[in-house]
């Protein structure tokens, strides 16, 4: 199992990921997609993402907003694995925004 990252390395983490921030021992990430079909579009291409790794965050769907939270439940708060999810999820956000590119 991953082990939690400490404050500094969760710190540093997020330097890395623009727009995600850190919300008690989660990270998360709100986004607003160009349609409902996009917004839904994202999310089968996270959820395909997350059954790969078997690393699921929690979605909030409320038409073309989408809000993303990764933390790993067993653990208890943030680890690299979550750090890894919230990389992927931010390219798959930016590949729904800009589609073709």
């Amino acid at each position: 199992m991953a082990a939690l990252l400490d404050d500094d390395a969760v710190t540093a983490a997020l330097r890395e990921l623009p727009d995600w921030e850190r919300d008690g021992n989660e990270l998360v990430r709100t986004v607003t997609l160009p349609s409902f079909a996009a917004a839904i579009s994202v999310v089968d291409e996270v959820a395909a993402h997350a059954e790969r790794v078997n690393h699921h965050p929690d979605i909030d769907i409320r038409w073309t907003r989408l809000t993303f939270r990764c933390a790993t439940h067993s653990m208890g708060g943030i680890t690299q694995l979550d750090i890894k999810l919230a990389t992927a999820i931010s390219a798959i956000v930016l590949a729904g925004q800009n589609p073709g590119n």
